[in-house]
């Protein structure tokens, strides 16, 4: 039993062939970050969804802000047990054999780089299960260096007041209870990890939004992005439609479009000024499924 081990973490995320971090965790470029900061939840869930990834969102989190901001980053994750003295000494051990110090929570905190997101599998502890606070939630922000930072927990948070102070900091959490974090040990660190109803990899892009938390393979997030990008225009454009009377909902809703739609698209991308950030997406795969049919094709869009 080892945390952290980089040859496991590349073994868990073999679909990922692009630069990885120190930890063997899979690097996701900031830019993608960056671009997923103006993109909804549904937008991003979307892509995800219809390859297969329906585990990858859970929404029964309180957050520490409710003004709208989203929490971005890089996955390391955390899994933790209730205490039980033998098994305690064991982990222990593991850890000094390993340079760690401090307690099962600082492990994490104390060894974040920028961009990361501690997912972090409390077991829903509340009572005593306070993983962050003021202290370690200062810590994670002057580590991480992230303008959309912060950490998922399903488990408990104290000293919200000192939390809410530190900026750019946005935390999902089960519950909150003024008592410090005692009786739990570290199971696993930086591989699978439940939370909720969700699995989280070491390496995912964490996505925030909306109350609820998505976790993003990181070998997809390029390809979601382009595809939440066609989602948010093809809305835009929908709304046009429907307002003028030019399309009924049923043909705007299909997730299939016909090349004669596809066609009044592109004309409303090249030149509605709302449109000008869409212009170099690539369309050659819907409309490949507008002439050629799509056999997965169902009447509602998801």
């Amino acid at each position: 039993m080892n945390f952290n081990v980089k040859e496991e973490i590349i073994k868990l995320t073999p679909q990922w062939k692009g630069e990885r971090l120190p930890d063997g965790r899979p690097k996701v470029d900031v830019k993608y970050l960056k671009a997923l900061k103006n993109l909804t939840l549904e937008e991003v869930w979307k892509p995800i969804f219809v390859k297969g990834y329906e585990s990858q969102f859970e929404g029964r989190f309180h957050t520490l802000h409710d003004d709208g901001r989203k929490l971005i980053g890089r996955a390391v994750t955390a899994t933790y047990c209730p205490f039980r003295p033998d098994f305690d000494e064991v982990v222990k051990d593991i850890g000094r054999s390993e340079g760690r110090t401090g307690t099962y929570n600082q492990w994490v905190i104390d060894n974040l780089m920028e961009y990361d997101v501690p997912v972090i599998d409390m077991y829903d502890k509340i009572y005593k299960g306070t993983f962050l606070g003021g202290n370690l939630t200062t810590a994670l922000k002057n580590k991480t260096k992230n303008e959309n930072g912060g950490a998922v927990i399903w488990g408990g948070v104290r000293d919200t007041e000192q939390m809410k102070k530190v900026e750019n900091t946005q935390v999902y959490y089960r519950g909150i209870d003024p008592t410090p974090i005692r009786d739990f040990i570290m199971t696993a660190y930086n591989t699978p990890t439940r939370i909720g109803n969700a699995i989280c990899l070491p390496g995912d892009v964490v996505f925030g939004a909306g109350g609820g938390v998505l976790f993003i393979p990181s070998h997809l997030v390029e390809e979601v992005v382009g595809g939440a990008a066609k989602t948010q225009v093809k809305d835009l454009f929908g709304f046009e439609m429907i307002t003028l009377n030019k399309f009924t909902t049923a043909q705007i809703d299909k997730n299939t479009w016909t090349k004669d739609m596809l066609d009044l698209l592109m004309e409303f991308i090249e030149k509605d000024d709302r449109a000008a950030q869409y212009r170099g997406l690539d369309w050659s795969h819907e409309y490949d499924l507008a002439i050629n049919g799509d056999p997965n094709d169902t009447q509602s869009a998801l």
